[in-house]
């Protein structure tokens, strides 16, 4: 495959994302320790400004989103105990199956509504009785955005409340939370509100280049510092990455709404076009419905003019900071020509 120069666009993730000068110039003066002992400054000052901005008594800085959603599970259920999760949520489709290899905990998968919800009926349908056949329920786990749909407040308040009545605990995979505030228009904490832990990406949209947050209660982060620990995620002089993932948290969130916006373009645009069909963006991420017979022939002429993509029939294409309205026009007229 051809090397990533400056002048391809990348459009299978925003995890494509490259620190900006701004964010390596803070990289590269962060100061250092030890973080396995609690040394680093930067460190320190990341999970201190998360677990505020995100409205949690503390947080913790874990290498991948995929590790940080698995710390969470590993606190709330113990070994045979279940979790209820959507069918189409990363936690259980998209994470290698961690929670029940490394947790001997069982997901309890659930049809996902169109709307990326699930609906409330089911939820406690999957409840399992207080019976020694059953694994114990324990946790519920939602995720918003979900394939960029975004949960409103409603649906995400009262899903939790459910839990919680139940007697379960609740966790959001919110690798894009801050592109559903945004969206929302609220603060990153009031989408939070009813989730006992929830773990936030600081490298897909909001442009770091490495690591994960996950937040919670004191006692839950303390907890989870162990796994954390034993998963072979304590990280040493960690500063230099988390003051990337502070910069983003600091100067990246409002700017999601461009990302919204050249998405929202970008459809818009291709919807005109003939034999192709494209669903409605709600954030950063829309799907393009493409004839199984074109597709290589469309994915060469992409790569010839610098374009990437992951290609399939239903192609999903999502737009970051490193896609700029430019970029986006180009990629526009190269559909069009090919399917002018």
């Amino acid at each position: 495959m051809a090397e990533h120069h400056e002048n391809w666009l990348d459009l299978r993730s925003d995890t494509v994302t490259r620190p900006s000068a701004a964010m390596r110039a803070a990289m590269n003066a962060a100061e250092v320790g030890d973080d396995v002992y609690g040394d680093d400054p930067t460190v320190n000052r990341l999970q201190e400004y998360a677990a505020d901005l995100f409205g949690y008594e503390d947080a913790l800085f874990a290498p991948s989103g995929t590790q940080s959603n698995l710390l969470a599970l590993l606190v709330h259920c113990g070994r045979g105990d279940e979790y209820l999760v959507g069918q189409e949520a990363h936690t259980y489709k998209y994470e290698g199956g961690g929670a029940a290899v490394l947790g001997s905990i069982q997901p309890q998968p659930i049809i996902n509504q169109p709307d990326g919800s699930i609906a409330l009926d089911d939820i406690a349908a999957y409840i399992k009785p207080d019976d020694f056949h059953f694994a114990r329920t324990r946790l519920l786990a939602l995720e918003n955005t979900i394939g960029g749909r975004v949960l409103s407040l409603d649906t995400t308040g009262a899903a939790t409340k459910l839990a919680h009545d139940k007697g379960l605990a609740t966790h959001l995979d919110g690798a894009r939370l801050c592109n559903a505030a945004v969206k929302l228009g609220v603060s990153p904490r009031e989408a939070l509100a009813g989730f006992d832990s929830a773990s936030i990406c600081l490298s897909k949209g909001l442009g770091a280049p490495v690591g994960s947050i996950l937040c919670g209660t004191r006692p839950l982060i303390k907890e989870a510092k162990r796994w954390r620990k034993m998963l072979g995620g304590g990280m040493r002089q960690a500063g230099m990455i988390a003051a990337g993932g502070l910069y983003a948290l600091e100067h990246n969130i409002g700017r999601l709404a461009d990302d919204h916006a050249n998405a929202a373009y970008f459809a818009g645009e291709l919807a005109k076009m003939k034999n192709i069909k494209v669903s409605t963006p709600q954030t950063n991420i829309f799907y393009v419905d493409i004839p199984a017979f074109v597709c290589q022939g469309l994915n060469d002429v992409l790569q010839l003019t610098r374009i990437r993509v992951s290609m399939a029939p239903r192609l999903r294409i999502v737009t970051h900071m490193d896609a700029t309205r430019d970029d986006i026009d180009r990629a526009i007229t190269v559909f069009g020509d090919f399917f002018g």
